[in-house]
């Protein structure tokens, strides 16, 4: 049903060209960028017209398979003969894309030796979801990385910035140490270039970047190599936080400017963003049939939330909604995240930590200074009193939303929060989100992939982390085992694991959002191995899940 409707929905988005002008004409972020650091620009750009008519004429099932095609010829060439034939009588327009682009080749499906255990089957993912793209084609949408990396699986074919420090984890329990440190050095690799890391190593993803997590990564290596790997990745670390903190000295009192919202009492804190305000390159048509429904709304600023949910890899929840079950009251640019503001809280603790190594204690006291005035605001702005847990903060209406979701957990995660507020925070989270496979991500039922019934395997990580620091190791056990029990029990009946999990009612794969559920899954195994490993007894290994309870 919601293919049928969304497939109306962009048959009368060819009459409504001026919904897209912007994407067509502006790409004025890439401009500026392609002339300062020579930054490829994406295929939205590049093809202009030929972007829109190919996604308008929904040649394929899914939108980021034209992203992601190579042209075989000079862009502009493609262009300018497309246009040249393009009126021409019986012209076909997908015999021209299959003779000027190759698409994305569909890999094989992987099919598991028989009778592996459920670690057996991750061990062996490994090798198979490892890529190499130290050299690609000059067209291609994907962008170099100097090492080999981990890719998430099924669609997603390149480097994701925050999925992969859940990846790593497993990495880490798999003993692959070799390859935690190719991955963070690609990460540095990508800040040396960009300025930042984007959301994925795609040019049409280089306008943002995603959850900053690589202070988390260096931490992850650093229990491994030691304290000189703070040394080693302290300037990557401060281009990290400098992109995040960009106009943070200049926005005015009460404003935000790209990243960074200025509090009326002067406090800075952050918030989602991405550069460009046009609909996304992977998912175009989705976006502007969102935009249809929208017409007495500003669609720069539509576009540029659906874009900065992106961001925050929660793409896409109520969370960011101001009517619960409706995309188009997206709001994201005008929240303040409890999940982003932890994160960058560990950022400045790392700052602070790396520059004493360092012996560069001034600059060490003021990241510390900055982090404990972060956390002041954390315990302040993004607390719901009445609820009795963290929440993100709506800073147009200086208020705190009301909304209880896993992203509550993210304080407690990164050891900001207050011990009262950690116990009542866990509380409601026990009573709410719990459920007989695991954490549900919120309590809204949407259709969105980020909203009940599902639960995600790096939110299971968070909760179980955070409450472990808390003293909360009960329900940090429980919530493991019911998220285990149920990959478990969906590896049994499919011999996959996959994305992301239904976690109340029928278990099993998850649902909802603009794709189908997808195989692989990197974050997956990662927090399915970890778990795993923190409640096996030591000295045994644990194959499976029933191995894990009978050692308890």
């Amino acid at each position: 049903m919601m293919k049928k409707a969304v497939t109306s929905q962009w048959k009368g988005a060819l009459v409504l060209p001026m919904l897209i002008a912007g994407a067509l004409t502006t790409g004025s972020f890439y401009a500026q960028a392609a002339e300062e650091q020579h930054t490829p620009q994406p295929p939205d750009v590049r093809l202009g017209p030929l972007y829109h008519a190919v996604q308008s004429a929904n040649l394929f099932p899914d939108q980021k398979t034209f992203a992601d095609a190579v042209p075989k010829f000079n862009p502009s060439s493609i262009l300018a003969d497309w246009q040249m034939q393009k009126n021409q009588r019986n012209f076909d327009l997908r015999r021209f894309v299959d003779s000027n682009f190759t698409l994305p080749a569909k890999g094989e499906d992987y099919v598991p030796p028989a009778n592996q255990s459920l670690r057996e089957h991750i061990e062996g993912l490994w090798p198979v979801l490892t890529r190499t793209t130290d050299k690609i084609n000059q067209y291609d949408s994907l962008l170099p990385l100097p090492k080999p990396y981990v890719v998430p699986g099924g669609r997603y074919r390149e480097f994701y910035y925050w999925d992969s420090y859940f990846t790593m984890l497993g990495l880490a329990a798999s003993g692959h140490w070799d390859r935690v440190q190719d991955m963070v050095d690609n990460f540095a690799h990508e800040l040396d270039v960009y300025g930042h890391i984007p959301n994925g190593n795609r040019s049409y993803y280089l306008s943002r970047s995603q959850s900053p997590f690589f202070s988390l990564m260096v931490d992850l290596l650093a229990q491994h190599d030691g304290d000189s790997v703070y040394s080693k990745y302290l300037p990557q670390l401060q281009k990290e936080y400098k992109y995040w903190m960009t106009d943070a000295q200049s926005v005015a009192v009460g404003s935000a400017s790209k990243s960074v919202v200025k509090m009326k009492d002067g406090t800075v804190l952050n918030r989602y963003w991405d550069a460009r305000d046009v609909p996304r390159t992977e998912s175009y048509m989705y976006d502007i049939a969102t935009a249809q429904k929208v017409p007495q709304r500003d669609k720069a600023a539509l576009y540029r939330d659906l874009r900065a949910s992106a961001t925050s890899g929660w793409d896409f929840s109520s969370r960011w909604f101001d009517d619960p079950k409706d995309l188009s009251t997206i709001r994201t640019t005008e929240i303040v995240p409890v999940d982003l503001n932890a994160l960058m809280f560990h950022l400045e603790k790392t700052l602070a930590h790396a520059n004493k190594l360092a012996n560069k204690d001034e600059e060490s006291q003021r990241y510390e200074a900055l982090a404990e005035k972060r956390q002041a605001a954390i315990n302040r702005y993004l607390w719901n009193e009445k609820g009795g847990w963290y929440a993100d903060y709506d800073w147009k209406r200086n208020s705190v939303r009301t909304q209880l979701t896993a992203a509550a957990l993210y304080p407690l995660f990164m050891q900001a929060a207050t011990d009262d507020h950690a116990a009542k925070t866990a509380d409601a989270v026990e009573k709410q989100l719990l459920k007989a496979g695991g954490l549900v991500t919120t309590t809204v039922h949407s259709g969105q992939q980020w909203d009940a019934p599902n639960g995600w395997a790096p939110l299971q990580w968070v909760a179980v982390d955070g409450l472990n620091h808390y003293g909360k190791q009960t329900l940090a056990k429980e919530i493991s085992i019911r998220f285990l029990d149920n990959v478990q029990a969906t590896y049994d009946r499919e011999h996959k694991l996959v994305e992301k999990y239904v976690v109340e009612g029928n278990l099993g794969g998850g649902g909802g959002g603009e794709y189908p559920l997808q195989d692989g899954f990197g974050w997956t195994n990662g927090v399915t191995l970890k778990l795993m490993d923190m409640y096996c007894p030591k000295g045994v290994t644990c194959n499976n899940v029933s191995d894990l309870k009978k050692a308890q």
